[in-house]
């Protein structure tokens, strides 16, 4: 189980984020920088209808301790490789969902670190660890953001090579997000039997009401048909495997996934269930 918490998770999550990286180009960022207001409105939703729903959503529900930190966690988290995929399936503006996670990603260094020891310690109480902002912000720079720019990197440097494995890439990420969702599960299963009745409903209100809430605030603010539900999906998928790889370094676990990994965990499979008849009402209508 060492092995998982210190080798398999870590390199998991490098390889997702690489894939990530390995599919930008400078030229997605310029065309962010041109369509500034669309980019700030997809990341003021991440940055702040997330947290501010999930705290609703803990109370609501009446979460506690590192249940209810986890919640808070995976709410934290960018969007992950998966939201790209579902934006691509949606007939959403993809380059914005590419680069809207590589640079929310790039600035969740800096806020998840700080956010989520305010909420171990708030929903924790006594129990909380203490949690390195430093730690946690370096750690999450070496496992997200330089395997995004390594990725870049050989885009840049060797074109028809990342071509060639880009397809591939895509393909071993979702394995390995499938597989850490696993064991990740597996590792809490009774905890997750435990608590299936209040949290499952829990991380359901908060997938559907994010998604429901990016779609609603990017039509409210007049953004394409394309660019809503490429905010909507953004806002709503999150990086499950960033969560639960994230779990053990912000508790000091080293023997198995805690529990306050189980939220992303769970989150993961939920995401999915939604996300397909989602995509689907998405795809039926053109405006």
């Amino acid at each position: 189980m060492d092995i998982l918490i210190n080798v398999v998770l870590p390199l998991s999550l490098a390889i997702i984020m690489f894939s990530l990286g390995i599919g930008l180009t400078i030229a997605d960022f310029r065309r962010v920088a041109e369509r500034g207001w669309v980019f700030a409105i997809g990341a003021v939703c991440q940055l702040v209808l997330l947290p501010v729903m999930a705290f609703l959503i803990i109370s609501f529900f009446g979460l506690t301790g590192a249940i209810a930190a986890g919640v808070m966690l995976i709410a934290l988290c960018p969007g992950g490789v998966t939201s790209n995929v579902v934006s691509r399936l949606a007939g959403g503006d993809v380059a914005l969902s590419v680069s809207l996670t590589a640079l929310m990603s790039l600035v969740s260094i800096l806020t998840v670190p700080v956010l989520i020891s305010w909420a171990v310690a708030h929903y924790m109480g006594e129990a909380a660890p203490d949690v390195s902002v430093t730690s946690l912000a370096l750690a999450m720079f070496l496992l997200t953001m330089l395997p995004v720019i390594l990725g870049m990197v050989l885009r840049n440097l060797a074109t028809p090579l990342a071509d060639r494995i880009e397809p591939t890439l895509i393909k071993l990420a979702s394995v390995l997000f499938v597989l850490i969702i696993i064991a990740a599960i597996a590792s809490n299963w009774s905890l997750l039997t435990t608590n299936a009745g209040t949290l499952g409903p829990a991380l359901l209100t908060l997938n559907l009401s994010t998604m429901i809430g990016g779609l609603l605030i990017a039509t409210a603010l007049g953004l394409t048909w394309r660019e809503r539900k490429t905010i909507s999906i953004e806002v709503g998928i999150q990086n499950g495997s960033l969560g639960i790889t994230l779990a053990p370094l912000i508790v000091g676990a080293t023997n198995g996934i805690p529990t306050i990994g189980l939220p992303s965990a769970l989150y993961g499979v939920i995401m999915y269930i939604t996300a397909i008849p989602f995509v689907l009402w998405l795809r039926s209508r053109n405006s």
